[in-house]
Parts: C-alpha cells; sequence; structure tokens
C-alpha cells in the first residue's frame, strides 16, 4: 500500500477542512437546541459543498460526480466529520446502489442526486428486522401492471425530508434467493405516508422516521434493478457503507484527541497542568494509538476495494474496519471527557456532544456484533483475510 497522499488531493482536503471549519462546526450549537438547520442555511451550505465538488465525491464524472476512488473519499470524510454528523449531513452524497438506475432513472434520480438537487433516503430496516437484512417484511406484489408495497420502515435517516426513497421489498417469497426487490417511491405517491418521528440520544439533526406503505402502488418503471436481485444490491452497498461509516469515526477522535490535549494543557491541578501527569498522558497515547490503528485499518480496507479485491474479502476488511473504529470511537470518546471531567459533562462541550453520538456508530450499518460474524466466517472459510 501506496501511503503518499496525492499533492491534488491533499490540497483538496484542505479546501475541506476550510470548508468544514468555517462553514459547518459553527452551526453546531444551533442544531444541538433546535433540532435542525433554518432551510436558507442549509440550501447555503448545500450550494458551498456543490461549488467546491463535495458534493457525491463517488460518483463516475460522466453522472456529474467527482470520480473519486474509495480511498480519496475515506480522506476527504475523515475531514468533513470533525464537524457533528447533524451538521456535516447537509452536505449532499450519492449512494453507489443508484448505479444500478437505467438511462430514464438516471435522468430521473441519478443525476438531481449528485447535483444536490434532491434527496434520497435508504428504507430497509423494519420495526422486527434490523441486523437481519433478509428477512424484511414489507412486501410488493405486481397487480395491474404495478407493484403494489404494503409494510412499515423504522429508523430510516431523513425519511422526513428525502425526495425519494429506495425501498426493499420482499417480492418472490416462494424463492429460496433473489427474493427481494429495491424500488425507487417518490413523495407525494399515494399510500406513501411518514409516520412516527424519532428522537435519539444524539446526532441532533439526523432525524429518525417511520416510512409507511398501505397499498403504494408503484410503476416497474421505477424497480431499481431487476426485481428479485434487490438484496445483492443492498449487500453492494453496506461493504462501502461500513467503510465510511469507519471513516466518519476517524474525524471525531482526531478532534476529540486535540480538544483533550489543549484542555489537558491548560487545566491547572495541584499546582500544575495535568498534562504534566502520567494518568493524563496514558490516555491520551491510548487514544492516539486507536486512532492511528482505526486509520491504518479504514485505509487499508479502502485501498483493497480500489485495487478490486474479491468482493467477499472487502466484505470482510469493511466489516473489521467498521468494528475497530466505531469501538475505538466510543473508547476515545469516554477517555477524553474522563479527562476534562466535570466539565466535559456539560452539554456545551463538543466532548459531551461526541460522547453521545459515538453510541449510534455501534449499531447503525450493521452492528459490532453482525461485524464480528462476517469475520469470523471469513476466518472460517478462508484464514484472515484471503
Amino acid at each position: 500500500m501506496d501511503f503518499a497522499i496525492p499533492g491534488h488531493l491533499v490540497e483538496f482536503r484542505e479546501t475541506v477542512r476550510r470548508f468544514t471549519e468555517t462553514e459547518l462546526i459553527p452551526h453546531e450549537d444551533y442544531v444541538e437546541e433546535h433540532d435542525g438547520l433554518p432551510e436558507d442555511v442549509e440550501r447555503r451550505i448545500r450550494e458551498q459543498a456543490v461549488a467546491i465538488g463535495l458534493n457525491s465525491m463517488g460518483m463516475p464524472e460522466e453522472v456529474g460526480g467527482g470520480g473519486m476512488d474509495v480511498l480519496s473519499q475515506v480522506l476527504v470524510t475523515e475531514v468533513l466529520f470533525r464537524a457533528a454528523g447533524g451538521v456535516a449531513e447537509t452536505v449532499p452524497t450519492t449512494p453507489s446502489v443508484l448505479l444500478a438506475c437505467d438511462d430514464e432513472q438516471r435522468e430521473r434520480f441519478l443525476v438531481p442526486c449528485v447535483r444536490g438537487d434532491i434527496q434520497w433516503c435508504f428504507a430497509l430496516t423494519e420495526p422486527d428486522t434490523g441486523s437481519d437484512a433478509a428477512g424484511i417484511r414489507t412486501r410488493a406484489e405486481f397487480r395491474d401492471d404495478s407493484w403494489v408495497i404494503n409494510g412499515r420502515k423504522r429508523f430510516i435517516s431523513h425519511g422526513d425530508t428525502a425526495d425519494f426513497a429506495i425501498v426493499f421489498a420482499l417480492t418472490h417469497p416462494d424463492r429460496d434467493e433473489d427474493r427481494i426487490t429495491a424500488f425507487l417511491v417518490e413523495k407525494g405517491t399515494p399510500g406513501f405516508s411518514v409516520g412516527q418521528l424519532h428522537k435519539t440520544m444524539g446526532h441532533r439533526g439526523y432525524r429518525q422516521a417511520e416510512l409507511v406503505f398501505d397499498d403504494c402502488a408503484v410503476p416497474t418503471a421505477n424497480v431499481l434493478g431487476e426485481p428479485g436481485r434487490g438484496f445483492s444490491l443492498g449487500h453492494g452497498a453496506l461493504s462501502s457503507g461500513r467503510i465510511m461509516t469507519a471513516a466518519r469515526c476517524l474525524g471525531p477522535m482526531a478532534r476529540l484527541i486535540d480538544d483533550g490535549i489543549e484542555w489537558a494543557k491548560q487545566r491547572v491541578q495541584f499546582g500544575r497542568p495535568i498534562a504534566d501527569y502520567q494518568a493524563i498522558q496514558f490516555m491520551l497515547a491510548d487514544c492516539a494509538t486507536d486512532l492511528h490503528a482505526s486509520r491504518l485499518m479504514t485505509y487499508e480496507a479502502a485501498w483493497s476495494a480500489d485495487r478490486g479485491a474479491a468482493p467477499k474479502i472487502v466484505h470482510a476488511k469493511s466489516a473489521a474496519a467498521k468494528l475497530f473504529a466505531t469501538e475505538a470511537l466510543g473508547r476515545v470518546a469516554d477517555r477524553v471527557l474522563q479527562i476534562f471531567g466535570g466539565t466535559g459533562y456539560m452539554n456545551e462541550t463538543y466532548v459531551e456532544r461526541a460522547y453521545r453520538n459515538a453510541r449510534i456508530e455501534r449499531i447503525w450499518e450493521g452492528t459490532s456484533e453482525i461485524q464480528r460474524v462476517i469475520i469470523a466466517r471469513n476466518l472460517l472459510k478462508r484464514g484472515m483475510f484471503r
């Protein structure tokens, strides 16, 4: 693996860092208090992100994307998510699963997403189905030249604001494989509504919604990919999603460590800065080690994906990176809060928010337990990531 970062990417990453510090972080207090940004502010952030080329980094250039490889996306995401997720998520993204769009769908869904004109949500999780994605109960039956969807989706990020949902439904229940189909369901489609909005422990501004489908008729033109092949589409998106989840943990870890170092130098106890005490030094050293290891695992998983490693190998490495980085973030947040003492427990501090925000990373995009299952299966079948 070549650890040298190309000069143009170094420059772009510095541009993103300035954007994060000047256009995102200053809004964190507002989002924490109001659980979102004013519409005009959010629109301005989106426009600025598009202007500097920050939207849809991984999409091919021919559809207007940045054409970045996975490792480049990881390096940029790390800097972007030094800002709290509820603010950083205002930057437009496009899921890789939309590359399965046909020509007509590209013009209606993919290209507008890449431009930042419309927003999407990924509707897979259900009230009784989380880690067992293959066990979804939402059904779609073919009637009168349309697919009629019935069911509920739960904990759907941006579900209340998205212009369309990528919905996974059971269409071929009698099959052993190829049972699930992906649909592009637009807001305003009869039978499609937003149910409960969930209040969360952390990530203010990053709302989770319930989506309800009650005899929702979707035309065949809105089937994404082939009928019955939706699970393979979603499964492929999970590997890249897990790499990016790991990348999103690197920024908060780095910012927490920076804050912990600064606090330890200025906080005086018993006549000396607490940075002079070995107990504090060891906590900072453990934090730095967690960050370094997380970076290496995440970068290597991304590098493997870029080199065209076998999908099962990338899947296992992505699981390992996601597992380690998300749990490392929890450890770093806990140590830095301890360094801050009582001040770190106050909700006006970044460390208190980061401590709450960190907890969900071990749950979404597959729980830590599921990542361990994936890693163990790979070990038992192929050895260590072979």
